[in-house]
């Protein structure tokens, strides 16, 4: 393997640069069509409330590639060479195929950071890659998730029974509601027989077994603004339950997401925080994984089976 150079395509969602990217970005995400000003007025206000005009995401992203370059180092050492392709933002997915063709690289393996496969996530990262990739020739094979990996899971499981902890004396472990929690999706994928949401589910009960609890469900959240009905129940709509059924204590699981970001700094902290209190509930989250080193071996080791299982 050591005389091959490997690139590895790192893909994720992608976040803005700067306050004045947010605009653009948003464009992007919604296909070409500008937002209009109460939806750019209210993606900003987001921003503004979490960070300052500081995007974690972007930085976590960075740092992310980073880390898993020197873990494949490591592991493999002068093999792999890792680029970044973003799905709404520069460096795009293309971006990143075409700088793996002008260094050379002739082969390489796609992976997102995101465990859970969709067709309409993970499954439209793949097609853009893909589809990329055939001009140059470049020969790629993908990881399409790695919900159940053994380091992912034991990484979740020790900062649930961290999380846990956080309520002290307040209540037993026993006595709060672990809610696992993941980005809602369109309800159309449960008629493709879609993976994704088999998926969540079994990464949360092994994540809930490792951290030995049984008080645990599963809810949606960041749901798109559409028409079309999107998966769920909401969180808010979950805590409203809870609520109601006297639970006081709630610690939230966003294992569908990977790093700190908005729909983890300000749809749970602020937004899904607040309306729990109002509840008269305790909410606590547990912390994202970012660079943690399980991760990152996890992401490692996905890369190095796909190459192997491909030959």
């Amino acid at each position: 393997m050591a005389e091959r150079k490997i690139g590895v395509l790192v893909m994720s969602y992608g976040t803005p640069e700067s306050m004045a990217d947010i605009e653009a970005y948003y464009t992007h995400i919604r296909r070409g069509h500008a937002p209009t000003p109460e939806q750019l007025t209210d993606l900003v206000g987001r921003y503004e409330a979490i960070v300052g005009g500081v995007f974690p995401l972007r930085e976590n992203t960075n740092r992310q590639v980073q880390r898993l370059q020197e873990t494949l180092d490591r592991l493999e050492p002068g093999v792999f060479r890792c680029y970044q392709g973003l799905k709404h933002a520069k460096p795009f997915i293309e971006d990143g195929v075409d700088a793996m063709a002008a260094d050379g690289i002739a082969e390489a393996v796609g992976i997102v950071l995101a465990p859970h496969y969709s067709v309409m996530s993970v499954g439209g990262y793949i097609k853009r890659a893909k589809e990329k990739a055939e001009q140059p020739g470049i020969r790629m094979t993908f990881v399409e998730d790695y919900h159940l990996h053994p380091k992912l899971i034991a990484t979740l499981a020790d900062r649930v029974i961290a999380g846990l902890r956080k309520f002290g004396g307040d209540a037993a472990p026993a006595a709060v509601k672990v809610l696992f929690s993941a980005h809602s999706l369109p309800e159309k994928i449960l008629e493709m027989g879609d993976p994704y949401v088999s998926q969540l589910l079994a990464t949360s009960g092994a994540v809930a077994e490792a951290a030995g609890t049984d008080n645990w469900q599963f809810t949606w959240q960041s749901a798109g603004r559409t028409r079309e009905p999107w998966l769920g129940p909401d969180i808010l709509e979950t805590l409203r339950e809870l609520g109601a059924q006297g639970v006081k204590h709630v610690l939230s699981a966003p294992i569908g997401f990977v790093s700190d970001h908005l729909e983890v700094l300000y749809d749970l902290d602020i937004e899904a925080k607040a309306f729990a209190a109002e509840l008269g509930i305790r909410l606590e989250r547990i912390d994202m994984l970012n660079t943690d080193p399980f991760y990152m071996e996890t992401l490692a080791e996905s890369v190095m089976a796909a190459l192997n299982e491909r030959g």
